[in-house]
């Protein structure tokens, strides 16, 4: 089922027809979660395949085997996509480890009707929209990027494929407190202080690691190892669906890259866009990578 072309509108949101289906999406809304079940929630490139990564490794203890030999989409399955049920069944991790795309108003409603932890993955979305422009330029199930002044438009308006960032996060995040079973973690704290953020999450899993352990998966979620590792770089997708030769699907992994793309009038663009509709959230975001050193030094 290639279906590159496709578009499936869902309650008002584009999905790209070459993994979702009207059917699978719906069926996403219904599924039966089970309390043992951990959910990563995230908008595109915020983080998702380190997040599979790092819950891979803290459920084996850091045993880099199946983080080696079994692909992160079967690891860790997309709920809403289409072939979602087959890989789910095919998941050797234990608990069962689901991702989603897909936005608080439509999937809360059956996660409610459990106890499964959802870890929500967030990313400062100037990153987020320069990391997504070229997946974009890359991946033939998506409509032509155009240059990053128009994509940028479409991703401040939410008109884009997945929906709105805005909707998105603020969506999830406003539930902090209100499911207690939620956790807000940030690319920024990944990027920051990785073993602290594994312990952490090793820790709300309830499966706290020994020392040794949270080195070995910090050795196997560095964005090097992953970056050379084929079950997450997602060099096995066919050219035909990912295009190689323009780009990598794990490019940089910097904060603060989108300074790279961003031009002075873009940014202030985007600033008073984010203002407007951030105002009613008080979520604080890390822009650049300096605050890595200042949070380093501080230790």
């Amino acid at each position: 089922m290639a279906r590159l072309d496709v578009i499936e509108r869902f309650h008002g949101i584009s999905f790209p027809g070459h993994l979702h289906t009207q059917d699978s999406l719906q069926s996403a809304l219904n599924f039966p979660f089970q309390d043992t079940d951990i959910v990563i929630v995230s908008y595109p490139k915020s983080g998702t395949t380190w997040m599979q990564q790092i819950l891979t490794l803290i459920s084996s203890r850091g045993d880099p085997h199946l983080s080696q030999t079994v692909p992160n989409w079967t690891r860790a399955p997309w709920l809403e996509h289409y072939y979602f049920a087959m890989l789910l069944e095919a998941s050797p991790l234990t608990p069962r480890v689901i991702t989603t795309h897909m936005p608080h108003h439509l999937l809360g409603p059956a996660l409610q009707r459990s106890k499964a932890k959802v870890i929500y993955v967030s990313r400062n979305p100037k990153d987020v929209v320069v990391s997504f422009y070229h997946f974009h330029k890359m991946a033939n199930f998506f409509p032509e990027a155009g240059s990053f002044q128009e994509f940028l438009n479409s991703f401040l308006e939410g008109t884009m494929q997945y929906g709105s960032w805005f909707d998105h996060i603020k969506g999830w995040t406003s539930q902090t407190g209100i499911m207690n079973n939620l956790l807000h973690v940030t690319y920024e704290q990944m990027t920051m202080d990785l073993p602290g953020t594994i312990k952490k999450l090793s820790s709300y899993l309830q499966s706290p690691l020994l020392d040794h352990e949270v080195d070995n998966c910090v050795k196997q979620c560095s964005f090097s190892s992953m970056k050379d590792n084929n079950m997450s770089n997602y060099t096995l997708i066919t050219e035909d669906i990912l295009d190689h030769s323009k780009g990598s699907f794990l490019r940089k992994g910097k904060v603060g890259d989108w300074k790279n793309m961003f031009t002075e009038e873009l940014n202030q663009y985007f600033d008073g866009v984010f203002k407007s509709k951030m105002e009613d959230c008080n979520l604080e975001f890390v822009w650049e990578e300096k605050h890595k050193v200042e949070t380093q030094a501080d230790e």
